[in-house]
């Protein structure tokens, strides 16, 4: 069975919901990110990174979000969350997470955590300053040129999905007004319709949160 670690408003929520999607057995663990679980011994036995997601499998421990996210769907290839016999639209795939895993978290976390990027505090203000610019830059991207309409990639859901979900629900912390993108308001509401969601959401504690109000 599948071990999945995960922490709370991370990342790991793309994971969490690819798992339910495809219909996976697998143990959930929680890490106290506030708490600094990540860093503990026991955990970075595991995950050196000391990071989430993290998936232990039977040949292995895998992390990273987008490795994560096309082993599941080459794992269980009837949920057809990734086009696994088309090496074209599958590098498209790979494409759109990869930019969401090099360059929008990326500009997240500087906003959130620039003391990984300097020391100096006058550095960090600046990057903390610049975030929201870039980072609505970013979704502006997506939204003119790379989202395809009623999904990412179209008409078929894929794990590119439940990855432009998770990031796109930090834009209001992340000081990004959600509705300077239509396209991105119109795909989270369907994804709350989704039981994969739904079910993900719950287990961590934040569907009544992330339903309130925008």
């Amino acid at each position: 069975m599948l071990k999945f670690y995960f922490g709370k408003n991370t990342c790991s929520l793309a994971t969490h919901i690819a798992l339910k999607e495809v219909g996976a057995n697998f143990e959930l663990v929680e890490l106290d990110m506030r708490a600094g679980e990540q860093c503990g011994s026991e955990y970075l036995k595991i995950n050196p990174k000391g990071r989430v997601p993290t998936l232990v499998t039977r040949k292995g421990v895998l992390t990273e979000t987008p490795a994560i996210l096309m082993y599941i769907a080459q794992s269980f290839p009837d949920a057809r969350l990734a086009p696994v016999e088309d090496a074209y639209l599958l590098a498209q795939i790979q494409a759109f997470n990869s930019y969401l895993c090099s360059t929008v978290h990326v500009a997240h976390a500087h906003g959130m955590r620039g003391a990984r990027w300097a020391d100096d505090p006058c550095a960090i203000a600046n990057l903390k300053q610049k975030a929201p610019q870039v980072i609505g830059d970013c979704f502006d991207l997506i939204e003119r040129f790379m989202f395809v309409g009623p999904w990412v990639h179209g008409e078929h859901y894929t794990i590119s999905d439940p990855y432009f979900f998770t990031l796109g629900r930090w834009l209001k912390s992340d000081g990004v007004d959600p509705a300077r993108f239509p396209k991105l308001i119109a795909h989270r509401t369907r994804m709350y319709e989704r039981p994969a969601v739904s079910v993900a959401l719950l287990n961590e504690d934040r569907l009544e949160e992330e339903l309130a109000p925008m």
